[in-house]
């Protein structure tokens, strides 16, 4: 039911929300029954062996493209933990807010940085190309 808790708030704060994916933990008959309720495309993958009917849902073109994008926010999330970030070691609401706001802007300005350190090695790559051409001729 805390799945069915989370979409409610969720519907209730944002509106308009057109899919919401969930773990395979999440899965039973009346979570799935309830969230249909909330939201118009429930993607609630089912552990163990599927059926007929539930392979093909769970093979549908909506289905599989948020299950993709399912998988980008876990690796977010992952990519937080692994820089320090699975634990809060803030108090209150208040101080939970901030570390996650922080925690976001450390990620962006880590794949901002990863950007601007390609970019520099292609520059680099291309001035070394030059200076070797320059040099054959």
């Amino acid at each position: 039911m805390v799945a069915v808790l989370m979409a409610s708030e969720a519907k209730r704060k944002f509106g308009a929300i057109a899919s919401c994916s969930f773990d395979k933990g999440f899965y039973n008959p009346i979570n799935k029954e309830a969230l249909q309720e909330y939201i118009d495309n429930v993607v609630l993958p089912k552990r163990g062996k599927l059926s007929d009917q539930e392979k093909e849902v769970e093979h549908s073109d909506e289905f599989v493209e948020a299950r993709r994008k399912h998988s980008a926010v876990e690796s977010g999330i992952s990519a937080l933990e692994n820089y320090g970030l699975d634990l809060c070691r803030d108090h209150g609401l208040c101080g939970f807010k901030r570390y996650v706001a922080l925690a976001v802007l450390a990620r962006n300005i880590q794949i901002l940085g990863a950007i601007i350190r390609k970019n520099e090695l292609k520059r680099a790559k291309r001035r070394k190309e030059k200076e070797h051409l320059r040099m054959a001729a």
